[in-house]
């Protein structure tokens, strides 16, 4: 089991910016993606970033909207993720949800309780 606890949302201006934080714990978690996804009012979870596990080292994607003014880093430990979000739009403001991803012959997805980003036009 995976416990993960989400903080750094809040209310700000558009423009502003705001720095997620997801701390995972309960398993170890070094080779497990862990990433963000995002729930405006009345739409559908969407996918925003994700830190990938690999033999390499962790790799990081991002959904269109978030390539230039979202940056996702992962702790040397691997337990967790943060999401850096610059030039915050009034389209931004959603619930923020923390994923984990454990790899294997039956994959399991763990999620955080999501943390509220709410952007002022």
């Amino acid at each position: 089991q995976v416990q993960m606890v989400e903080s750094g949302g809040g209310v700000v201006q558009a423009g502003g910016s705001l720095r997620l934080s997801c701390v995972a714990s309960g398993r170890t978690l070094v080779n497990v993606d862990m990433g963000w996804y995002r729930q405006a009012p009345g739409k559908e979870r969407e996918f925003v970033a994700m830190t990938r596990w690999t033999w390499r080292g962790y790799t990081s994607d991002y959904d269109d909207f978030a390539k230039d003014r979202f940056t996702i880093s992962r702790d040397n430990a691997g337990n967790a993720t943060y999401l850096e979000m610059n030039g915050l739009k009034h389209e931004d403001t959603a619930i923020y949800y923390c994923k984990v991803h454990v790899h294997g012959p039956v994959p399991v997805e763990y999620w955080g309780q999501g943390t509220q980003v709410t952007v002022s036009a």
